[in-house]
């Protein structure tokens, strides 16, 4: 594995994009242990997670295909999430500091979505925290600088912040389950819910397991440490998973999921420039918990929500292009890619006021060049009550529901 590690850093850097430029790397990256398993399909990376990579391209597959082995089997993606370790007597203290939820209610053995504020309201970035113990939390975060945030606000406070060095992969799907199951050394005893978390045993290495994903599909995923033998668990995994039809996926096979399940993208869809209200994710802060980062410009803030998703005819939005009703800007478009499953364009967008919510009709460039009509919907676009991913129904298409809007009606 390390010629092929060594070798694949040799490779990597004319292909590694960012904006569409060649990057030239001003520190090290770090690669995720099971890059290998990628090395073979002419993987392409982007910058992410302070100083991680995130896939963006294989060669084995289409982001269409490896969007219906998501919602119809089971793929593997290793991530570029960051997990950070926030420990020491004080640490509850400094994280009901940074994150506006209410740290106290998340329990030993729990997952909580957080994410972090600057005292103006505006976002840094978001993830998933982890409690360890009473004094031990990781907090696997997306794009953003949230590990200087902490340092700038631990003074005075007996509490260390440091980087564990674990690394994250997906196993998303409706069989992902019962992947797992084939996987453990011995059967996982206690519930196994969803935001849950658990350490097991994989190949006869003690790892982490949670019941989370960013996909809205069932799934889980797997927390690699410095002392696992990462290539013994990982070739298991793909082993055992092509079995079930597993493929690895890049960024792509999972955007339009993501996208139509309202998951939001650090640095895109939330920026410092907008607060959690304007985003969507004001239930997500509890202003009875006490003083946090951005409390006071919050609680004194429009409360309206104006991030909402759009459908689009024929072709998918551009990234960054204005939406328009009678040539006027209305809006902009923060993600945005093809439905298989719809069939047509589906996009996160963020408008200008909110008189321009759901069932508003407009315009939009298109990847295809031309101007097509788009209609502004409702997050997520199915499963409403997020049904699929907590294992309570299951919804597996076994082909597209075309969405029928706009010039049908």
């Amino acid at each position: 594995m390390d010629n092929l590690i060594n070798n694949f850093r040799f490779v990597v850097k004319p292909v590694i994009k960012e904006n569409g430029r060649s990057l030239d790397l001003a520190r090290p990256m770090k690669i995720h242990p099971l890059t290998y398993q990628e090395i073979p399909l002419n993987p392409e990376y982007t910058n992410y997670a302070d100083g991680r990579f995130t896939l963006e391209k294989l060669s084995h597959a289409t982001a269409d295909e490896m969007y219906w082995k998501a919602r119809q089997e089971i793929i593997l993606r290793h991530t570029g999430e960051h997990p950070y370790e926030i420990s020491g007597p004080d640490a509850k203290k400094l994280l009901q500091q940074i994150f506006p939820r209410d740290i106290s209610k998340v329990k030993t053995g729990r997952c909580s979505y957080q994410f972090a504020c600057y005292h103006d309201g505006g976002m840094i970035s978001d993830g998933l925290l982890l409690k360890l113990n009473e004094n031990k939390f990781w907090f696997a975060q997306g794009d953003g600088h949230l590990y200087s945030w902490y340092k700038a606000h631990s003074k005075n406070l007996d509490v260390q912040i440091t980087d564990p060095d674990v690394w994250v992969s997906q196993i998303q799907g409706p069989k992902s389950l019962k992947l797992l199951n084939a996987l453990v050394d011995y059967p996982i005893k206690e519930k196994f819910n969803y935001f849950d978390w658990i350490e097991t045993s994989i190949a006869s290495e003690k790892v982490i397991v949670s019941r989370t994903g960013f996909t809205n599909e069932l799934g889980w995923e797997l927390y690699l440490r410095p002392n696992n033998h990462a290539k013994k668990i990982g070739d298991l995994i793909l082993s055992k998973g092509k079995e079930m039809g597993m493929i690895l996926t890049a960024s792509p096979g999972f955007r339009c999921r993501r996208i139509e399940a309202g998951l939001l993208s650090a640095g895109r869809d939330f920026t410092n420039e907008r607060t959690p209200f304007s985003v969507g994710l004001g239930k997500f802060i509890d202003f009875t918990k006490g003083d946090f980062i951005g409390r006071e410009f919050l609680l004194n803030s429009n409360k309206d929500c104006l991030t909402w998703g759009m459908r689009v005819e024929n072709s998918f939005a551009l990234v960054d292009s204005e939406i328009l009703i009678d040539n006027k800007k209305v809006g902009i478009v923060t993600s945005s890619t093809w439905s298989p499953f719809q069939v047509c364009g589906v996009a996160i967008v963020h408008m200008d006021g909110k008189e321009y919510g759901p069932g508003t009709i407009v315009d939009i460039n298109c990847d295809d060049g031309n101007i097509h009509k788009g209609e502004i919907c409702t997050l997520p676009m199915y499963d409403e009550k997020g049904e699929i991913q907590r294992g309570i129904k299951q919804d597996i298409p076994s082909s597209p529901i075309p969405w029928k809007g706009v010039s049908k009606n």
